[in-house]
């Protein structure tokens, strides 16, 4: 018998957990492949990796810090669940991005790969955070807000904020990891926008 898809159906809180389990753990390990070869992502990750290629602090403390002032938005525009599960899971992702490469030994990795690979795990994490009503803070809270307020596509509204933070990052990266990075963004917003969009995803929490 085929199931109903089209009458939505509330997650369980343990598929809430879950879903922002795997999502954040996917989010930490695509930070860590960048990481691995100098690459930089969007949002407020970019910004977070920038700052630790400049300055050898370290990436969960930086990321954590920049999501801080975006809980203000979360809890006005979003609502207190959205808010609370967004903090869990930027401190999920402070802390896999920070302990994966003390469970993970990666020796050699090409650019290229982490490039594809990294863009590809992160966009698919966010993915399953957004379905889940949470994200990763910073600039996916704004993208949020405007699809559902405005009609905005999150994955388009990210791909432009990307481009900016690409453009920084011309100022401190050699100019191939940038051009990486580029092709990082490209398939991590493709995956967010072509998935994430009204009519494709009838679940909700």
């Amino acid at each position: 018998m085929t199931p109903d898809l089209s009458t939505p159906s509330r997650h369980t809180l343990a598929e809430d957990i879950f879903a922002m389990l795997i999502g954040t753990m996917l989010v930490g390990l695509g930070i860590v492949f960048y990481a691995q070869v100098t690459l930089i992502t969007g949002s407020t990750a970019g910004l977070a990796l920038l700052l630790q290629y400049a300055t050898g602090l370290s990436f969960g403390v930086l990321f954590f810090v920049i999501n801080l002032p975006f809980y203000v938005l979360a809890v006005l525009r979003m609502g207190w669940p959205f808010a609370l599960k967004t903090f869990c899971c930027v401190l999920l992702v402070s802390f896999f991005s920070s302990a994966i490469p003390t469970w993970l030994d990666i020796s050699h990795i090409e650019p290229l790969y982490a490039a594809l690979m990294g863009g590809g795990m992160i966009g698919l994490g966010v993915l399953s955070l957004f379905r889940h009503k949470a994200s990763v803070g910073g600039i996916n809270i704004l993208s949020l807000y405007l699809q559902d307020n405005w009609g905005i596509r999150a994955g388009y509204f990210q791909l432009g904020v990307d481009g900016l933070v690409l453009l920084a990052a011309f100022f401190i990266l050699p100019f191939d990891r940038v051009l990486y990075s580029l092709l990082g963004a490209v398939v991590l917003n493709l995956i967010v926008a072509t998935n994430h969009r009204p009519g494709r995803y009838v679940g909700f929490s």
